[in-house]
């Protein structure tokens, strides 16, 4: 399941790409939606839906916030001017929200994790949230729970 981006009705969402390990490997807390400075080619790429973002992650620089290790494919129909898969890109977030996230970044322990990248309207945005990696145990915690919701689920349907 995805966490789908808050919305208002006129705005068309199309998510282009989910984060899928993020709430397994990480408790999730506060979510912020940001812009991306991309360059052409790496629009189309998007259109098209081609972007993965199972390694990536979000880093403070010299007071900007930057998407590493997002891979968004190159555009094959690009003729000349090809971008790099894995390069960095700037994320756009409000004066107020970089600090807010200077703060709670410099907490031990936390990570910006983008959860999803999707379009909205004609912007492409991505869905960062602040993760707390889990320990192994929790993982196992988090798994027996989904297991146990599962078998619940399960249950009640085979008694109807």
């Amino acid at each position: 399941g995805g966490y789908p981006p808050a919305v208002t009705e006129r705005e068309e969402v199309r998510i282009v790409a989910r984060n899928r390990k993020a709430k397994f490997d990480y408790e999730l807390s506060e979510r912020f939606e940001a812009g991306l400075v991309l360059v052409g080619s790496e629009v189309k790429s998007l259109r098209e839906g081609r972007a993965q973002l199972e390694d990536a992650y979000a880093k403070m620089r010299n007071g900007e916030v930057w998407l590493l290790q997002a891979h968004i494919p190159e555009y094959e129909k690009a003729t000349i001017e090809t971008h790099d898969p894995k390069r960095p890109r700037k994320l756009l977030l409000r004066r107020q929200e970089i600090r807010k996230l200077k703060t709670k970044l410099d907490e031990r322990g936390l990570t910006l994790i983008p959860l999803s990248l999707y379009f909205k309207g004609p912007y492409a945005k991505v869905e960062v949230a602040l993760a707390k990696g889990k320990k192994h145990f929790d993982k196992r915690e988090s798994l027996r729970a989904s297991e146990d919701r599962r078998e619940m689920q399960r249950a009640t349907r085979r008694r109807r």
